[in-house]
């Protein structure tokens, strides 16, 4: 019967060595991975979440600072306002 122990002991300890090899292996090629991706991600020029709302307000501002100065100039002109 202590054979028989013994032996599910080392059979036990052999698959928990087979887990942390996987475990490692599955962890090294995660890394390896995002690594890729990231690569992949700085190749193509993307625009990060801040630089795209930063040109978004520029443009909104830009769209009202124009449409103000048309009603400027339409006033200046005797136009009315909503014939531009």
């Amino acid at each position: 019967m202590s054979s028989q122990n013994r032996m599910f002991d080392d059979l036990s300890k052999l698959m928990t060595n087979a887990m942390g090899v996987a475990q490692g292996a599955r962890s090294e090629a995660q890394t390896a991975f995002n690594g890729w991706i990231d690569r992949w991600l700085a190749e193509r020029d993307f625009v990060t979440r801040e630089e795209f709302e930063a040109v978004r307000e520029m443009a909104i501002k830009a769209r009202t600072e124009n449409a103000e100065l048309r009603a400027r100039l339409d006033a200046l002109e005797g136009k009315p306002a909503d014939q531009g």
